[in-house]
């Protein structure tokens, strides 16, 4: 019986059996665990401020600020029951209610507005649309600072300050441009042929839309329904501009208040409500995963 030391016989075809070097398969076997190690280390550094915050919550406020220690030496539940409680007379559920009106209220009016007026200029001939398509695309290279003293100045003038009317308005008015140029390129994909089809039929656009071209597009509704929600839940720079009462801060700017460099701030409570915060995206997410997922794989069966 011979013993191979120097090489290993694999699996061959019909030239033969084929031998590997030893050397060959261990040099192998060390780039794949390189490439793990390096991979694992990048995993540790991205996901360490979320499991800093998530034991900062069970520490109390003066172990959080100048602390080494990950572990919290005398954890308990009292950060979270501070922020269960509210701040500022305000309850906790006050904060949670107005993020979700806002959250949902821009995925809904994203979906009728921008789904509709996607599908004009994906399948609509009509004159001047390039040119309507290009100043839309135009609005995505323009900075969002440039425009915020004067939609103040407008919304200030209609009274609409410190209420949801100015972030909600712009999103049942087809105003977010990537969601409108996502729902374009993704009915383009779709085949003319169904609209030909039902055109034959007798029905007209609005048939054509809500019955053939609206179906087809869950992947891209699903898509922009996961973006504006999550944007729309962590959007804190458009409450703190528009909403004056604290009976209408959203959670974002609750946050906020627990922080205060005139007197002391509860940072434990701070991170308590925002891992509370965090809970409602993560399930949003979770639930529409699984249809995001088979959207790409879908488009990555079309020919």
């Amino acid at each position: 019986m011979t013993v191979t030391t120097e090489t290993e016989l694999i699996t061959a075809g019909p030239g033969g059996p084929r031998r590997r070097s030893a050397g060959t398969r261990w040099r192998s076997g060390g780039k794949t665990l390189v490439f793990h190690v390096f991979a694992i280390a990048v995993l540790v550094v991205i996901l360490y401020p979320a499991v800093w915050m998530l034991m900062s919550s069970f520490k109390p406020g003066n172990e959080i600020i100048g602390s080494v220690s990950l572990i919290p030496e005398n954890g308990s539940f009292d950060n979270y029951a501070k922020a269960l409680n509210g701040i500022g007379g305000v309850s906790f559920w006050t904060f949670v209610v107005n993020s979700l009106i806002l959250a949902v209220g821009s995925v809904v009016g994203i979906l009728l507005s921008c789904s509709i007026t996607a599908y004009a200029f994906a399948r609509i001939n009509f004159r001047g649309s390039r040119i309507f398509f290009v100043c839309m695309i135009a609005t995505m290279l323009l900075p969002f600072h440039v425009v915020i003293i004067p939609q103040y100045i407008v919304f200030n003038q209609l009274g609409m300050i410190n209420t949801y009317w100015p972030l909600l308005l712009g999103k049942f008015l087809a105003a977010d441009a990537f969601f409108v140029f996502l729902m374009i390129q993704f009915i383009r994909g779709l085949p003319r042929e169904l609209d030909e089809a039902a055109r034959i039929d007798g029905a007209g656009h609005v048939r054509i839309f809500s019955a053939v071209i609206l179906p087809l597009m869950k992947p891209a509704l699903v898509t922009s329904s996961i973006f504006a929600f999550i944007w729309s839940w962590n959007d804190f720079f458009g409450p703190l501009l528009y909403l004056k009462d604290p009976g209408m801060y959203t959670m974002p700017l609750a946050l906020r208040l627990y922080v205060d460099q005139t007197s002391t701030s509860d940072y434990g409570a701070q991170m308590a409500m925002a891992i509370l915060a965090l809970l409602p995206v993560v399930l949003f997410f979770m639930a529409f995963q699984r249809y995001l997922v088979s959207g790409v794989a879908t488009e990555g069966l079309k020919g």
